[in-house]
């Protein structure tokens, strides 16, 4: 799944739907000028995520040592009652891995990938691994797509759109580019992001004030995108950085590459 190029799009939708928790959004907002270094972000996470799967045990522990340590050391504050909190609670960390795993799930099942039930069940299991590496006690996160959905019908009631999330939104939809690659946003990141924007639950779209299309116009959408992106062939896609997946390859073998028809029952 995370070899596959709908990820990027997941990706953004994981950004919208993070940024409706006010206290997890802060964090992110309040710790970082996100406007100015949005694509090394956006970087750092692949990263992340492209080590723990693709990388070796020690890399993926090492990876998750560094992001404990610099959470450690952050701290946000409530505009509205002055109280300060680490940016690491457990509920924030949680709510990110949640956000995260639920996007990643959708937009490819949606968009046309090969996974049943059974196996999306086991690819939340499976994410847990990554919980742990960011601080998080195992236990505590979901384990199948029935947990994924009841966490998130608990903490709804908690999420806006406030001054933060706006911020955010307004940034995906535009975020600022040299001139001479404006032209190449409107026609290209637009539509990427508008379509990681439908893609989002109807609460989300309600708390954002903006509509989208019929559910079922965005599964076509999200469809002939992920036929177009996986007519790309995968030794082109894969020479992107990070190049988690070549290096993995050179490591293990070419026989290690990953295929949708080596997924298990």
């Amino acid at each position: 799944m995370h070899g596959d190029p709908m990820m990027w799009i997941a990706g953004i939708r994981a950004l919208h739907l993070q940024a409706l928790h006010p206290r997890a959004v802060r964090g992110v907002v309040q710790n970082s000028d996100f406007r100015r270094d949005a694509w090394g972000r956006l970087m750092r996470t692949a990263n992340f995520v492209g080590t723990t799967t693709y990388g070796t045990t020690d890399a993926a522990e090492r990876a998750g040592a560094r992001v404990r340590k610099i959470h450690s050391m952050l701290r946000a504050t409530d505009p509205e009652t002055g109280e300060e909190y680490p940016v690491d609670a457990p509920r924030l960390l949680l709510w990110v891995h949640c956000a995260e795993i639920d996007s990643y799930l959708h937009v490819l099942r949606r968009s046309g990938y090969p996974l049943t039930g059974a196996q999306a069940d086991r690819y939340i299991r499976e994410q847990r691994v990554g919980a742990r590496l960011v601080g998080l006690d195992p236990a505590g996160v979901p384990a199948d797509r029935a947990e994924l959905a009841a966490y998130f019908d608990e903490v709804r009631p908690g999420l806006s759109a406030g001054p933060e999330a706006r911020d955010v939104d307004a940034f995906l939809r535009r975020p600022p580019v040299p001139p001479a690659l404006a032209p190449l946003r409107e026609l290209v990141w637009s539509r990427v992001a508008g379509l990681a924007y439908a893609s989002l639950p109807p609460y989300a779209h309600e708390l954002y004030g903006r509509p989208a299309p019929a559910p079922d116009v965005v599964t076509r959408r999200l469809r002939r995108a992920g036929t177009l992106l996986r007519a790309v062939p995968a030794h082109v896609r894969w020479q992107l950085p990070p190049r988690h997946i070549l290096r993995a390859m050179a490591r293990l073998g070419p026989a290690a590459r990953p295929a949708p028809h080596k997924l298990e029952p």
